[in-house]
């Protein structure tokens, strides 16, 4: 089984405004309700690929409830914990200008909530995926996510980590499975630029020296670039396509990944699924479909199978 994990999921209110103007009332001509946070886009795409998973995290008030009923609309299972008090969050996003979003701050996560979660994770067994994805709100302690690996580093679960900085650094003496950076957020720890495939490999290659098993770089439009656990590089350019929602593409890669881990076993199996999944959900108004991930698969030509 895989659990995802997003400690402060979001409603995601996407809107588009004809000729937006600061400092007047402007109407929206499309508007979008939908469940948001990275562990939860996660989830979403791993069911579209049909596999089993459960959403953990935690909700509060109105918010909290209508994000819970459509994440199990689309059909993942759900795990959530409900806070007392507070709101789960609101994020507006504003298509076709600029990029532009308003993310609300979320609930405070009180520390018997937080054990609450830590002792649902405390029953994961071998063989099991733990998925932790996004930031640490400022409510929780800074080292919650190696509290989570180190409770649980004896179990035999796999543990894919999407985060950034110290979070990431944090996190790999604990071997994760997977981590997954982009090449900016490689470069930021290392303090260089990173604009090639080939740029990339070297500082892959000291986050496995760090204890990362395998080392996913995602590179938007110069593709992607896998360091796997046996030693292999892989490489692929970015597929074909027109860029119509970058939100949750990174998220689709990494449940690409583990879909296609869980299907063959096989890293240049599971790194074209990842690159497929993710460059699908970019090319898509949401998350990506089994069918337009497999379709992008098919015509994909990986460039280096290894170096």
């Amino acid at each position: 089984m895989i659990y995802t994990v997003t400690f402060n999921p979001s409603l995601d209110y996407i809107v588009t405004v004809d000729q937006f103007e600061l400092g007047k009332t402007n109407r929206t001509s499309s508007e979008q309700l939908l469940p948001g946070g990275k562990g939860v886009n996660v989830s979403t795409v791993l069911h579209s690929l049909g596999i089993e998973n459960t959403a953990l995290g935690f909700l509060a008030g109105f918010t909290g409830k209508e994000i819970e009923r459509r994440i199990r609309q689309s059909g993942v299972s759900c795990g959530f914990i409900f806070l007392e008090k507070g709101c789960s969050r609101i994020n507006i996003k504003m298509k076709d200008f600029d990029g532009t979003e308003i993310n609300g701050a979320g609930p405070d996560i009180d520390a018997a909530s937080l054990k609450q979660l830590m002792e649902r994770l405390d029953t994961l067994n071998p063989g099991d995926t733990l998925v932790l994805a996004g930031s640490i709100p400022a409510s929780m302690p800074e080292d919650s996510y190696s509290r989570i690996l180190e409770m649980l580093k004896e179990r035999g679960v796999l543990f894919a980590v999407d985060a950034t900085g110290d979070l990431l650094m944090n996190v790999l003496p604990y071997r994760p499975f997977l981590i997954k950076p982009n090449n900016h957020e490689l470069g930021e720890l290392f303090h260089v630029t990173l604009k090639t495939r080939e740029e990339v490999v070297p500082y892959a290659k000291k986050l496995q020296e760090m204890g990362a098993q395998n080392v996913l770089v995602s590179m938007a439009g110069q593709g992607a670039v896998l360091l796997d656990a046996e030693g292999c590089v892989h490489m692929l350019p970015a597929p074909r396509g027109t860029l119509v929602n970058a939100v949750g593409a990174g998220d689709s890669m990494v449940a690409g990944f583990l879909a296609g881990w869980m299907e063959k076993h096989d890293y240049s199996h599971a790194f074209r699924m990842g690159v497929s999944a993710g460059s699908a959900s970019a090319f898509s108004e949401f998350l990506a479909t089994e069918e337009e991930i497999r379709s992008i698969y098919q015509r994909l030509d990986e460039t280096a199978e290894s170096i």
